[in-house]
């Protein structure tokens, strides 16, 4: 497995070619769908592999708050996954820039941040939030994904670790050069 890496304050932003469900870290974040249960993609992997219980808990959570907008976070249990916490982050779907989508980006990275840090997960791993079906473009969105995550270490040293996941070459190449800016 690759992995690159660097230091923001006190966490350490890594990057990992992989699985996003194989990941042993207090939480994973799920690039979710604003209704919340379930979809193609990381999202259905992630709920196939953790199985019913998360299904459950965003449906209770959906019943409660209605769905979740795009830049915006819940959190569920682990289900059957190797976590604590899945944080399901609703990106945006790209219309050619103009409708605020690098800004609800940097949101749904920031607020599962937040959401990470409230509920004391001191490692979380991320996919590439709306890059596969909602076509943000790559390069776009790691450089958001990476200086959110920078952003968000620079007033918060409370997560020891946050791990990007990327399921192809292509991508971790686009992240690694987020990183290396």
């Amino acid at each position: 497995m690759k992995v690159d890496s660097c230091k923001a304050n006190a966490t350490v932003i890594s990057l990992a070619r992989g699985d996003i469900t194989r990941q042993e870290v207090d939480a994973i974040v799920n690039a979710a769908n604003s209704g919340l249960l379930g979809g193609g993609g990381v999202d259905g992997a992630i709920h196939k592999a953790g199985g019913p219980s998360i299904l459950e808990e965003c449906r209770k959570i959906r019943e409660i708050e209605g769905k979740c907008p795009s830049g915006k976070a819940v959190i569920t249990g682990g289900g059957k996954l190797k976590v604590k916490y899945v944080i399901h982050a609703v990106g945006p779907i790209w219309r050619g820039g103009f409708s605020s989508e690098v800004e609800t980006l940097a949101s749904a990275y920031r607020e599962s941040l937040r959401l990470a840090s409230q509920y004391e997960a001191k490692t979380v791993a991320f996919p590439s939030i709306s890059t596969g079906a909602y076509g943000f473009p790559t390069d776009k969105a790691s450089r958001i994904a990476i200086s959110t995550a920078r952003e968000f270490c620079a007033g918060n040293n409370s997560i020891e670790e946050i791990r990007f996941v990327l399921f192809d070459d292509r991508t971790y190449q686009h992240f690694k050069s987020a990183l290396e800016e």
